[in-house]
Order: C-alpha cells, then structure tokens, then sequence
C-alpha cells in the first residue's frame, strides 16, 4: 500500500525535489556563478565553452571533419525514418494493430511514476545532452562560428542542454556548414546509439526492447539472438487442468492455443472455464493435451493452466562474450535506458518543428531558394503536418490504452 501511494503520487515528490534545489541554489548565491533562478527554471551558461571546444578540436580535427560530413547525409535519414515510422504507425493502428507501437512522452511524476525508471531517466538525460550540445559545438568550432555561450537549463522535471553560436558568424557561414553544426547533436547521440546498442547484443534483456520495435527490431533479434524452444515447467498445480491432463514438471510448452510460446510474455489470455489446447515437448517427443483452465487463487477472473513456469528471458544471444549475469541488474537497466533515450532524442530531433533541429535544417536547405514569404508558408505547411502527425500518433497510443506509465 505504502508503495502504491509512492507511485501514484510521484508528481508530488518531483516538485517537492524542485523545490529543495531552488532553496539550495539561493542559499548557495549559485547567480554569482553564472546561474538564472526562475520559480519554474534553473540556467546555467558558461562563456568560456568555446575555448574549451577549439582545444579539443585541435587534437581531434581529422576525425571531426569525417563526422561533420556524415551528419548532413545522417540528418536527411533520420528525418526521413522518423517520418516512415510515425506514418507506418499512424497505418498499423487500422490496418495491423498488433504492430502498432504506443508512443509517449517521458515526464517525471507524471509517465515515469517508479523510481528506478525516474532515476534511470535522470541519470540518462545529461549525459545525452552533453553528447548532443557538444557536437553542436564541436562542429561549429571546425567550420569557424564562435560559440559565445553553452550550458544547460532544467525546466522542474525537464532538461535541455544548449550552445548559443555568435549569430553573426553563422548567417555568414556557407549552407553546407550550418547543415553540418545542425545535423551533428542528432548523429552523435544515434552513433552513440548504435555503438552502445552492439554492446547491448550481448545481454539477454535487450532481447526483450528489440522484440517491441517493429520490423527494425524484429530484424535485428532474428540475427543476433537465438530463441528458446519455449517455456519450461518448473512444477505442476495440484487439482488443476494440467496435472489432470497430465502435464508434467520438465515438460516445455510450446503452444497454447495454437500461439507460440517462446517465453512467459507470450502466454494468451484464458478465461476460467474454457478448455484449452497445450503443446509440449517432452524427452523430444511432441506432445498435444486439451485442458481445463483453473480461476487464479489471487483473481478469480483470470484463467491459469495450473503450472508454476520458469520466467527466464527467452533470448540467448549469439555474442555472448559478457556475463551479464555477474553485472548488477540496475546497471543493465540504466544502460538499457541510456541507449533508449540516446537513439530516440536524436531521431526526434530530427523531425521538422519549430523548437527541433529538424526545423532549421529543412528550413536552411530551402532558404534563398524562394522568396522569404515562401519559404515561410512552406515551412509551416510543413510544421502543421508534422505536428498533427506527431501527435496522432500520441493520440492513438491514448486511445489504445490510456496514459501508460512507466
């Protein structure tokens, strides 16, 4: 019960968190540090950035020129993924509901009720903007725009990260280099991405993330991870529809119903009652037996078979040269969340809206190409159809199973 009323009430301790950073930021006089105290927000902003941005370029400045290049060509594939993943969606929902993936916005207290998940977000979220605002920087010191400030901003339970760039220099910049400082934050964080994501490979959990990307994901769990032959019971249920149809302890259930199981997210939903139909293997040998389904001691509206199962992850990967087993569990899973967030912010990022890099992007390669008038009715042509289809998206995951927490 205590528990209970912890997350659903999470919101509360997110501004009351708030409210203890404020009091200690006043208390520090963190203004005279280049802090701006709002009620609703902190700012930090550092002068000395571009300083700090031109010594690192100097040692690495071979590998920064290969990587701003990339980010224009990777700036027009991310903005077209995202674009065929929110319009493939927005057409699963009618078409093929089963591949329909629910989108929601991470928010504190608010999505993220349970405080592993919020902690996890935390810890994710500076790290994944220090990665995306350097870039930013980094590749504007290579093309020669000044950055005249960076820092970051937390907005209560929200979090930006920033590299202001002298505007001057910027308006004076050639096209292909705005491109390239624009593209880079989005590139670095799915490079990131993709690099944590092949060290991930290597754990079964990340079995369980890729199995809810469509067509992406189910790609990419076919070719590096091996399936298990199903579930197996670990004991059988006294007086319950499998011992009396004869299911035994070691048996492996392979179906249920005709649904293949490969692990316990895979069990159908059965209603009390009804008679169902158990596939197992047993010394090799196929097995089929029909069954009554038991009410739950615990809820007499859900049906059970009357088995107690193993709930190992039912992904074994194929590179399984790190022992995840030895690793702590909220280490995997902050990774786990740091991959997410990191692969999906800078897909995002991407897409054509005002306050995103996608916007000034499309709206720099167009500029001078048409009159100012036109290039501003295009762009909100273009903003208005991503908006709606954004929040479509968000709108059907709404109405497919409410505000779902995390």
């Amino acid at each position: 019960m205590e528990l209970d009323f912890i997350t659903q009430n999470a919101i509360i301790y997110v501004l009351m968190a708030w409210v203890v950073i404020i009091v200690v930021a006043k208390a520090l006089k963190l203004e005279k540090y280049g802090f701006e105290l709002k009620a609703y927000s902190l700012v930090y902003k550092n002068k000395s950035v571009n300083d700090v941005l031109i010594k690192v370029l100097g040692r690495t400045k071979r590998g920064i020129k290969v990587f701003a290049d990339l980010s224009v060509i990777a700036g027009f594939l991310m903005m077209g993924f995202a674009f065929y993943f929110l319009l493939n969606n927005v057409s699963n929902y009618f078409v093929a509901p089963d591949g329909f993936s629910e989108l929601t916005v991470l928010i504190p207290g608010v999505t993220l009720t349970s405080a592993p998940a919020i902690t996890y977000f935390l810890l994710s979220i500076p790290i994944v903007l220090v990665m995306h605002e350097g870039a930013h920087g980094i590749v504007a010191a290579l093309e020669k725009i000044k950055i005249k400030t960076g820092g970051f901003a937390i907005f209560i339970a929200l979090f930006a990260g920033f590299v202001e760039p002298d505007e001057e220099d910027f308006e004076k910049a050639k096209k292909i280099s705005k491109l390239r400082v624009i593209g880079a934050g989005a590139t670095s964080n799915v490079l990131f991405a993709i690099v944590l994501g092949a060290i991930m490979l290597t754990n079964p959990i990340f079995g369980m993330v890729l199995e809810s990307i469509p067509l992406f994901g189910e790609v990419i769990l076919n070719t590096f991870y091996e399936l298990s032959q199903g579930v197996l019971i670990l004991s059988i249920m006294e007086n319950s529809g499998a011992e009396q149809a004869g299911l035994l302890a070691n048996d492996i259930i392979t179906t249920i119903n005709d649904v293949q199981i490969y692990g316990p997210a895979d069990f159908p939903t059965l209603n009390p009652g009804e008679m169902a139909s158990v596939t197992v293997l047993r010394d090799g040998q196929v097995l089929e037996f029909g069954l009554e389904v038991m009410s739950s001691p615990d809820d007499p509206e859900r049906g059970l078979i009357g088995i107690m199962r193993d709930n190992s992850i039912p992904y074994t990967p194929v590179m399984n040269f790190i022992d995840w087993t030895s690793v702590d569990f909220n280490i995997s899973m902050f990774l786990l969340w740091l991959w997410m967030i990191s692969f999906f912010i800078g897909i995002i990022n991407m897409l054509p809206l005002p306050i995103l890099d996608g916007g000034k992007f499309l709206h720099i390669i167009i500029e001078k190409r048409f009159s100012d008038k036109a290039v501003n009715g295009i762009m909100w042509g273009i903003y208005g159809f991503t908006f709606a289809l954004f929040g479509l998206n968000i709108a059907l995951s709404y109405i497919k199973s409410g505000w779902f927490t995390i």
